[in-house]
């Protein structure tokens, strides 16, 4: 009998345990109101049959438990049993998939007059598109992606030359307006997912997946990857700006157009008045970015999964095995092309090995170096 008692206390624990938990579901933000009502209807049925079948269990120790002197009677089938079974089960299986079905046909109809937003995850960072005065958003090819070009969009298309990129983690949506999210993938399978949004789709290399939403309330919100993407998979976050669409679309004028970028990457010569520096510099900012390096190496000195780059360059740094380098030109450049051989004492050993070139290299050194912390004064003795 104990394990009447036993199940009893499971059952009642888990059901004081849900209605009490502090911990509840994030306030929706979205339209998407259905699919809490979808999820509400899942935990109604498991619970019905998991209280259901652990006191039907209880019933059945108890009323059929052994007691000296009894014969169990056998009975090989019940007609009436198993179709009573097979009912209340095609019943269930029904209403847990039915109402998620025809949620997901909506939640993938996009309606036509959405605004087009496309979102490209790498690790471990995130990128945005808009369409341009067209409303469309150009061609794109894997093969035509570069350091300059990550999106891939092919120059041939007009259609592409006034799409909107945004380079960084940070995308902006206006308030009550349907967006049509398109989702693409570098590298590994990766999950666009605001919680408030209730919004999320797999992202798969080689090709485009979709899925629609209207912001209802304003606000800052974070985005995550729901996929397990590699080591810094925590850290691939973001932020989504819900706004009037009158800040909106000024956010929106801000950002550069494909054109735009494409003729800072040219390989014309830089303009009157830029230092060469300051170019190599640039791309080095550009590069970090479309690398997924400030995924894990922040530039403003808050801690991270690797070293911040604040202040680094010429920095004296304590390696794992005890010893103690200087940051110069020389460690950079070897721990870029190499990162597991002077890993600094404090972080993991995670940083992927890639290929770069000299130029990426020198881009690369003198963006960190634009970083470096000044000189201290020199005190004059009197």
């Amino acid at each position: 009998m104990a394990i009447c008692f036993a199940l009893v206390a499971i059952v009642a624990g888990s059901l004081v345990f849900h209605f009490l938990s502090p911990w509840r579901i994030t306030p929706i933000a979205s339209n998407w109101q259905e699919m809490d009502d979808t999820l509400a209807i899942t935990f109604i049925t498991t619970a019905i049959f998991f209280v259901g079948i652990n006191l039907l269990v209880v019933y059945m120790v108890a009323r059929f438990r052994h007691r000296a002197g009894s014969r169990a009677d056998y009975h090989p089938e019940n007609k009436r049993l198993e179709g009573w079974l097979i009912v209340a089960t095609s019943i269930a299986i029904i209403g847990l998939l039915a109402p998620g079905l025809f949620v997901y046909a909506k939640y993938v109809r996009a309606p036509a007059e959405a605004l087009q937003l496309e979102v490209l995850g790498q690790q471990w960072q995130w990128r945005y598109r808009f369409p341009g005065a067209s409303g469309k958003l150009g061609r794109s090819d894997t093969s035509l992606v570069s350091t300059a070009n990550p999106f891939g969009i092919d120059p041939r298309d007009p259609t592409g030359q006034d799409n909107v990129l945004v380079n960084n983690n940070e995308v902006h949506l206006p308030l009550d307006r349907p967006v049509k999210v398109f989702l693409r993938s570098h590298d590994v399978l990766h999950d666009f997912y605001v919680p408030q949004f209730r919004a999320r789709m797999n992202m798969v290399p080689g090709m485009v997946t979709s899925f629609w939403f209207t912001p209802t309330k304003a606000g800052r919100y974070e985005v995550l990857c729901a996929q397990l993407c590699g080591v810094g998979h925590f850290n691939m976050r973001g932020i989504v700006v819900v706004e009037e669409e009158a800040k909106f679309q000024a956010w929106l004028k801000q950002q550069p157009t494909f054109a735009l970028a494409m003729a800072g990457h040219g390989p014309e010569q830089p303009a009157v008045g830029v230092a060469a520096g300051a170019t190599l510099q640039a791309k080095g900012q550009s590069l970090a970015q479309s690398k997924g390096c400030t995924a894990c190496h922040s530039v403003d000195g808050s801690p991270g999964v690797g070293p911040s780059w604040k202040g680094l360059y010429g920095k004296q740094e304590t390696l794992a095995d005890g010893s103690v380098v200087a940051a110069n030109e020389e460690y950079l450049k070897k721990s870029i092309r190499d990162p597991s051989a002077q890993v600094v004492k404090g972080y993991p050993p995670i940083m992927p090995k890639m290929e770069f070139s000299d130029e990426e290299i020198a881009a690369f050194l003198a963006y960190i170096e634009s970083m470096k912390a000044p000189a201290a004064p020199q005190q004059t003795q009197k």
